[in-house]
């Protein structure tokens, strides 16, 4: 690439690429805690609701390869401007939709937007800081990547609460819009020096194989992992979404100016850090799929309560974030990434061991506390060392993949601790229903294990307590009272019960990360790669060399 010199603060620049993080990152988990609201106002039911929730997810995974090509062909502002717009219009359409269609529709704009900017905000991070300093700038970069993941459910509640559903959307708008701005006069732009094609078979396979990946996870566990329709299945769709990428990868084999350069994975380095990249994602929201329902269902918090006990981990976060991507300039990322995943991997492991019907956002500090500085010594060094030796013009392609990696990893946390909590969940409910039968006349025990059956049920725990059984006429009052307490006891109960080895699974592939990044290369110290001539080789690592910025 080249271009003139440019005289705009990299730290100013990098204040407009964590605004857009924000807010992209921050809308992967927000609607959640709105999905009440907007089932009650818009006449939506629970499918509808959970589309509103995937249908950015699936846009927004299923595209970032290709939007990471794009702005290798146009050049990461302009694609990232573009983006940016984007989500600001189809935030403002989820606040104007009357219906719950058309608010899908809109989500599904917003993920495409959001897929656009989110891989050239890497791309510039690299272009901008020369290496010695990339560790810090990623390490900011993580923190709000952290911040904005988990603190979806306090800022949401707070919104909903106040002002309606609606204000979850057009927050983004005003913000947007400035971002869009500061962006135009901050963030350099980038001159490809040569020309590039567009991989059009590449990008179809890649689209297709990725849409119907995440959505065989998303969807997974609402059809049981079986039937979707007549024929279609949850098996069948992922097994067409194995045979469409291997077909991506066969075609991206034979092209001389591949969508995604295979070569990319002969960086150990590289490919050891996307995989992480995908097992954080996999975990934090493994993680809080677990508390957050057994915070409220369980515990009784409202969903804001639930989102300020998980505070102590975003904390952590934020300030160890920052310190550690320093720290990966001076003895390089490997020891980071690996006393981070453990670290991680203990305070999952203690959330387990603490959690209980009695429990209280204060019995959660310390374990959370743990994740968090294990999170903030992670997430910056493993993009640094994903990042750190892609020349430029595969460092569109880079960050798509990585940011695709997050994204699949966040569907299949969900889907994975879904699908085994519910399994843990069936069997812990009739252990304890069994404990506690005897305590209830013989005319009432049949709805109270039906009643806990429900809870068991695809989507049953995220209601919170199971409803009872019907039951047989009307019952004394002591007899009703007993039956209900009961329920709750044993959901409660079996709940816990679940949750625990649930998290332990969690934990078990935070302590395979730290074992794969123990087969880092090792590096006392970022060092840019000499230049070379792009005519004669490839081209050099990007570094913030005045020659690629216009």
């Amino acid at each position: 690439m080249t271009a003139r010199p440019a005289r705009p603060s990299p730290w100013l620049a990098l204040g407009v690429l964590c605004i857009a993080n924000f807010l992209i990152l921050l809308d992967t988990t927000i609607v959640n805690v709105a999905a009440p609201d907007m089932m009650r106002t818009l006449g939506a039911g629970l499918d509808k609701v959970l589309w509103v929730l995937n249908g950015y997810l699936l846009a927004f995974a299923s595209s970032l390869i290709v939007f990471g090509r794009l702005g290798d062909l146009l050049g990461p502002r302009s694609v990232f401007v573009a983006g940016l717009g984007l989500f600001t219009l189809a935030s403002a359409l989820c606040g104007l939709s009357q219906t719950p269609d058309q608010l899908i529709a809109a989500r599904v704009l917003q993920g495409v937007g959001a897929a656009a900017l989110l891989p050239q905000a890497l791309v510039l991070i690299s272009a901008i800081f020369p290496p010695e300093r990339r560790g810090g700038a990623f390490g900011i970069f993580a923190a709000v990547a952290g911040v904005a993941s988990v603190s979806g459910p306090t800022l949401g509640g707070l919104l909903v609460t106040r002002l309606g559903w609606q204000s979850i959307f057009y927050l983004n708008v005003p913000v947007a819009l400035a971002g869009m701005l500061l962006a135009l006069r901050y963030v350099p732009g980038l001159r490809p020096g040569v020309s590039h094609r567009f991989d059009l078979v590449g990008v179809l396979l890649a689209t297709s194989g990725l849409s119907a990946l995440v959505y065989g996870l998303v969807e997974g566990e609402r059809h049981g992992w079986g039937t979707v329709a007549g024929p279609v299945t949850i098996p069948g769709i992922l097994a067409v979404a194995g045979v469409l990428l291997v077909l991506f990868v066969l075609w991206e084999r034979r092209q001389p100016e591949p969508l995604l350069p295979l070569r990319l994975f002969r960086n150990r380095n590289y490919t050891i850090a996307t995989l992480i990249t995908l097992i954080m994602s996999f975990s934090l929201y493994g993680l809080l799929f677990v508390f957050m329902i057994e915070a409220q269902a369980v515990l009784g918090m409202s969903p804001l309560a639930a989102g300020v006990a998980g505070l102590p981990l975003t904390l952590a976060l934020t300030v160890v974030a920052p310190a550690a991507g320093r720290l990966t300039d001076r003895v390089g990322g490997r020891i980071l990434l690996i006393v981070g995943l453990a670290c991680c991997s203990l305070g999952v492991f203690a959330v387990a061991v603490v959690s209980a019907t009695s429990a209280t956002a204060a019995t959660f500090l310390v374990p959370f506390l743990v994740v968090g500085v294990g999170m903030g010594l992670t997430f910056a060094p493993a993009t640094t060392e994903a990042m750190r030796e892609i020349p430029p013009r595969q460092a569109g392609a880079a960050s798509g993949v990585l940011n695709t990696a997050r994204q699949v990893g966040a569907a299949l946390g969900a889907a994975v601790i879904g699908a085994v909590l519910q399994n843990r969940l069936a069997e812990s409910l009739l252990r304890e229903a069994g404990e506690r039968l005897a305590q209830l006349p013989e005319g009432v025990r049949q709805a109270y294990l039906a009643g806990l059956g429900a809870g068991a049920a695809p989507g049953g725990p995220a209601a919170g307590p199971p409803a009872t059984g019907p039951l047989p006429g009307a019952l004394p009052a002591d007899v009703a009272a007993r039956f209900a307490r009961l329920t709750r006891e044993a959901f409660g109960e079996g709940f816990v019960a679940a949750g625990r080895p649930t998290l332990g699974v969690v934990a078990a592939v935070l302590l395979l990360g730290s074992l794969l990044a123990v087969f880092m290369v090792r590096r006392r110290r970022a060092v840019a790669a000499p230049r070379r001539d792009s005519t004669h080789g490839e081209d050099s690592v990007i570094s913030a060399d005045a020659s690629l910025i216009r």
